[in-house]
Formats: C-alpha cells, sequence, structure tokens
C-alpha cells in the first residue's frame, strides 16, 4: 500500500501502537481499528489465555482491518523470556537472557519463539534486549541483557535478531541508546544516565549498531533522560537522540518506536499531548500507548492535527508512514 493514498486520519492511526484489555475481540479493538485506524496492536498477559484463543484473536484483529480497508497490522508482544514474557505454558518458558550460555541456547530461544509466535498470529516481537549490564553496579537490565560484555550482548543479540526475521517475525532492538548503566525504573519515575555520548559509543551503544548492520526492523527508545546528549528530553522524545544520533549518524532506516508512553517516567513529567507533539517533532515513527484510556484518542488526535497544521510534521509523518508499510509489505505482505 502506498502511503500516498491514505487519508489524513490514517497516516495518523498508522503511528500508533495500542493495547486493550480483554481476551476476545471487542468494541474496543474494534473503535481503535475502523475509527482511529490504529497501526498495530500490543498483547500483553491480560489478553492471552491459550494458543487457540490467540490465533482467534490475532486473526479476528486482522479481519476488522481488511473489512475496513486498513493495511495488516503489526501485532507485537514483549517475549524476551525470563523476568519479561507475555506467554506462559503451554507455551514454550525458557530462564531469560543472562542464562544462556551460547549462540545455540539463542537459536533455540528464537526459533522456538518465533514458530509459536507465527502459530498464534503474532508478527513482532518486542525483543531482543540490547541493553548491557555492567558487573559494578545493580543495573537495572541485570535480569534481563545477554551480559556486561558488548560484544558478547551483540553476539547473543544478533542471533535472536536474525533467526526471528528469517521466520518472518519483526524484532526490535530495545532500549536504545541503552539503559543497563541506570539503577531506577521507568515505569514509576524518569531516570538519568549522565554518560558522554564518547563513553555510549564505547560501551553502550556498540550491540545497536550491530543490530542495524543486522537489518533489524525496529528499535525502541527508552525513557531515560541522557543530558550530555539531550538536557531537556528523555530518548523517547528527543530529536537529538532518535533523529540526530541513531538516524543521521547511525544511519537506521527502519521504525522507530517510543516505550509505552503510560509508564511514570513519562505520565508523572508530561501530557500525553506534549509527549506526542515532541515525537512528532522527533520523527518517532511510532507512540506505544500500551492501556485503555482516554490517551489513546488524545494522542491519536494530537497526531491528525500535526499533520493537518504543520507541513513540516507532516513530511516527517509522511516518511515514518513509509518505513511502516515497507515493513508491513516485507513481512506481512502488504
Amino acid at each position: 500500500m502506498n502511503p500516498e493514498t491514505l487519508s489524513m486520519e490514517q497516516l495518523a492511526g498508522q503511528r500508533l501502537m495500542v493495547g486493550f484489555e480483554g481476551k476476545h475481540f471487542n468494541p474496543d479493538l474494534q473503535f481503535v481499528i475502523r475509527d482511529l485506524k490504529v497501526g498495530a496492536i500490543i498483547l500483553f498477559s491480560q489478553n492471552i489465555e491459550t494458543p487457540s484463543q490467540v490465533e482467534k484473536l490475532c486473526e479476528a484483529i486482522q479481519e476488522c482491518a481488511r473489512v475496513n480497508s486498513q493495511p495488516p497490522l503489526i501485532i507485537a508482544i514483549d517475549q524476551e523470556g525470563g523476568q519479561v514474557a507475555r506467554l506462559k505454558e503451554p507455551f514454550s518458558v525458557f530462564p531469560g537472557n543472562p542464562s544462556m550460555k551460547d549462540i545455540n541456547d539463542a537459536i533455540f530461544f528464537a526459533e522456538t519463539t518465533a514458530a509459536e509466535l507465527s502459530r498464534a498470529g503474532i508478527n513482532m516481537d518486542l525483543a531482543p534486549v540490547m541493553d548491557v549490564a555492567p558487573r559494578d553496579m545493580t543495573s537495572i537490565m541485570a535480569e534481563r541483557a545477554f551480559g556486561h560484555d558488548p560484544a558478547w550482548v551483540s553476539k547473543l543479540g544478533l542471533t535472536v535478531i536474525s533467526h526471528l526475521q528469517q521466520r518472518h517475525i519483526m524484532a526490535v532492538a530495545k532500549h536504545f541508546p541503552g539503559i543497563g548503566r541506570t539503577v531506577a525504573d521507568s515505569h514509576i519515575e524518569l531516570p538519568a544516565c549522565e554518560h558522554s555520548l564518547s563513553d555510549l559509543k564505547s560501551y553502550d551503544l556498540i550491540p545497536f549498531v550491530d543490530s542495524i548492520s543486522q537489518d533489524v526492523a525496529g528499535i525502541m527508545l527508552s525513557h531515560v533522560m541522557y543530558p550530555q546528549i539531550d538536557p531537556k528530553w528523555p530518548a523517547s522524545l528527543s530529536k537529538q537522540i532518535a533523529h540526530d544520533l541513531l538516524r543521521e549518524q547511525m544511519g537506521f532506516s527502519g521504525v522507530t518506536m517510543t516505550d509505552d508512553l503510560d509508564m511514570g517516567a513519562i505520565i508523572h513529567h508530561y501530557d500525553i499531548k506534549t509527549a506526542v507533539r515532541q515525537i512528532l517533532q522527533a520523527g518517532i515513527d511510532m507512540a506505544l500507548v500500551c492501556h485503555k484510556g482516554p490517551n489513546i484518542q488524545i494522542a491519536y488526535q494530537e497526531i491528525l492535527d500535526g499533520l493537518r497544521q504543520s507541513q513540516d510534521i507532516r513530511a516527517k509523518g509522511m516518511a515514518s508512514v513509509k518505513r511502516i508499510l515497507a515493513l508491513k509489505k516485507k513481512y506481512l505482505n502488504a
């Protein structure tokens, strides 16, 4: 589908990945797909019961998009294994990234996960974690990162990316530009990483540089302040980080996305309109609003207003939707 043929409302909706409540297709899902024309849905444990239930749910989601003349939807999930795994038994359960001993563990995880996601109708895994957790601190990512050595994180992470994507599951490297050196939890508060860009380049950014060369489908931006790069905005709202660093300096041409805008790091510091306006200015492709509530509709309206009112926002928005539709063409045959 050509973004030039999409309505302004469709261009706005494609920029959103949203969550919902319930385990079955319902009026809330119909509303966000038919009326807000969202580009992506995210599933959490509360949406999941059995493999057949998830499969029926995903089929209904895509059917709703089809009958409403929408492009197929990205259906995403956080399935890292270990601490963050939305699919529980009877799906395969893995001990998590820190437990991986070698490349074979990474291959087994990725192949098994890709097969199970694919059967269920899920087409994007918000994984792998490419953060590097240093040995000499209590990193917030200690239980989720592959380890403390950037080369090891790259090695295992790239294996996961390639084996997911070979099986038509989009992979998303997170949390750019790296949150391994933070101790605060962005689900609750807004952490800061005081390291300079040269510090990050010598350590935290290495796995992301490698992910880009592996043609990773997406990169998720962290809700962390990096005051030596951008003293005003966290990475997830920062033009300096999302555009100047990731796009211009590092050459990433895939889809960029925020972490969940309902997390404490954002809602305790910014209202949703301010956050979305900043996302549009930064040229970030997808805004994640993962919980049912008014923020989904407010975000949609803010994107739509921005597209209508600003030529600059419209040009950036068209570029974003081109990237999103290119992924859908590659992975969903859209």
